[in-house]
């Protein structure tokens, strides 16, 4: 491998006395060697007048040192966060990001994969919509790490609902709330099947009668637009797929005259835009930074190791409480009809 002056890469292993692949790893994964070496085999490449070259490495080693990571709505203020913090972790392992939106769509998915293959080492998949053939079909070709996705065999990162999810209902029982509403997701996203099934275990030994609501794409509108069924519902709180979507039953319920906490509690996840709502929202928590760490540190593993891996790291949860919620409104107490003379 050859750069413009003519110094190859085994000139300057011979010269500091290393192994090719130190000199490579120097450039390319330095994390790998110690720091010294890695400033004793750059000090002599510049001497030399050799300097890595991407392309030409690509080209004869079919490593391009790029990875890609595909998320369902990057409008979707939990991503941004992950895929920044997973950036910067891919970063000093010397990897490239390359991104794709699936517009929640699984054939979309499909595509920007295909169209992303030739071109990077491993993928993120953050809450993928593909079905389980298709990631296992994947993972078999090259490394794969999911994201809020729990599939044995395949490394992943799985951010934990259920500890923030049953904090929420045990504190809309102890407000006095008897009926609650769940503002649904999608239903093959591995998180809401995740809330969904807290949510209703914990209301059930709880006492509470639950009316579960599909809302499928957490959006703005679809979230204002849920309010006429919420309404409907007789529910006196209720818990939203994602704090974008509880943005949207904020606006549709102040349309509608009804106050937030005084006349309806409200409760999200992610905890996202928790603080920028007026009232602040009631939230639980998510970690999508500390997923997008965790999630490139096991696709850098996987690119590393000679054994692939099958890591599961788990991120807890917990219910930030804020103005959204407060105790059940009383019944108006009906006045007592006169005797009849």
């Amino acid at each position: 491998m050859a750069t413009r002056t003519g110094v190859t890469i085994r000139d300057v292993a011979t010269a500091a006395e290393v192994s090719r692949s130190t000199v490579s790893r120097a450039f390319t994964r330095p994390q790998l060697l110690s720091p010294e070496t890695v400033e004793h085999v750059r000090a002599v490449a510049a001497r030399l007048g050799y300097v890595g070259n991407q392309a030409a490495r690509a080209l004869s080693t079919g490593r391009f040192g790029n990875i890609a990571v595909v998320v369902p709505d990057i409008a979707n203020p939990f991503f941004p966060p992950l895929v920044r913090s997973l950036q910067l972790a891919a970063e000093t392992a010397d990897l490239a990001v390359f991104l794709g939106d699936s517009d929640e769509s699984a054939e979309r998915e499909a595509k920007l994969i295909a169209r992303l293959a030739p071109q990077v080492e491993g993928f993120v998949l953050a809450s993928p919509r593909l079905s389980e053939e298709l990631i296992r079909g994947l993972a078999a070709t090259r490394p794969v790490v999911l994201v809020n996705r729990d599939l044995d065999g395949i490394p992943r990162v799985l951010i934990d609902s259920s500890g923030g999810m049953t904090e929420a209902v045990l504190l809309l029982k102890k407000l006095g709330h008897e009926r609650l509403a769940y503002l649904a997701g999608p239903r093959d996203s591995w998180s809401d099947q995740q809330r969904r099934e807290t949510l209703l275990q914990t209301s059930a030994k709880a006492g509470l009668t639950v009316e579960i609501i599909e809302v499928g794409r957490p959006t703005y509108t679809a979230g204002r637009d849920s309010v006429s069924a919420l309404v409907r519902s007789g529910a006196t709180a209720a818990i939203a797929f994602d704090d974008v979507v509880s943005q949207g039953v904020l606006a549709g319920l102040e349309v509608r005259g009804i106050s937030v906490p005084a006349d309806f509690s409200l409760v999200g996840c992610d905890d996202t835009l928790a603080p920028l709502t007026t009232p602040a929202l009631t939230s639980v928590s998510a970690g999508a930074a500390t997923a997008g760490t965790a999630a490139a540190k096991l696709l850098v593993d996987l690119l590393e190791a000679t054994e692939p891996g099958a890591g599961c790291v788990t991120i807890a949860t917990h219910l930030v409480t804020r103005a959204t919620t407060a105790p059940a409104p009383q019944p108006t107490p009906q006045p007592t009809p006169k005797p009849t003379p």
